[in-house]
């Protein structure tokens, strides 16, 4: 059994087309998830190649460095819990405290290191992940900005509004006003 880790795989076509890329080249994997694959095996080299040239036409990258592998993972746990709602953490933690559990490294070392290979501190790309579902959910029209709030866990719509207004310059009224919606993909927060 080996482990792969993928970069830039945000949603579950994602996972459809880095299935269907394996099977193309004659791979099997017992288990694809969000920025991860476990194959029956480990890839040659040559397989490596051909994997990774097959997933760059997509978008994706396969992940060598520790480093890099890390921050794939605290990205890939935020996304999850904010754009699928599938997740083990209660309302009441803190995300450092589900992400120290999840990945099993203290926040302020992994924050450190997140922002220094990323640009920005994880609060940020969680903030920016919170708005594009923001987005997302007002473009559907199927709930009202409280409880879009509540679902994303704002202590209130003021503070989803302020955090809004400054990644956006609309407040979220005036966005969903708008006729031309501007959101960006998730691989690009």
């Amino acid at each position: 059994m080996s482990k792969i880790h993928i970069k830039n795989m945000v949603c579950n076509r994602c996972i459809s087309v880095v299935a269907n890329e394996l099977d193309s080249i004659g791979l099997s994997a017992k288990n694809i998830t969000l920025g991860e694959v476990v194959l029956e095996r480990a890839l040659n080299s040559e397989e490596k190649s051909t994997l990774k040239a097959a997933l760059e036409k997509h978008g994706f990258e396969l992940l060598d460095d520790k480093k890099a592998k890390l921050i794939e993972q605290v990205k890939t746990l935020l996304i999850v819990l904010v754009h699928y709602n599938k997740t083990e953490k209660p309302e009441s933690m803190r995300y450092s405290d589900y992400l120290e559990k999840e990945v099993g490294m203290d926040y302020h070392s992994m924050s450190k290191l997140f922002s220094e290979v990323e640009g920005i501190t994880i609060e940020h790309f969680l903030i920016s992940q919170k708005v594009e579902r923001v987005k997302e959910l007002l473009i559907y029209n199927e709930f009202s900005i409280s409880e879009i709030a509540l679902q994303l866990g704002y202590s209130s719509v003021a503070h989803l509004s302020g955090q809004f207004k400054k990644l956006t310059g609309f407040n979220p009224s005036e966005f969903k006003k708008l006729h031309q919606h501007t959101r960006k993909p998730l691989d690009l927060l």
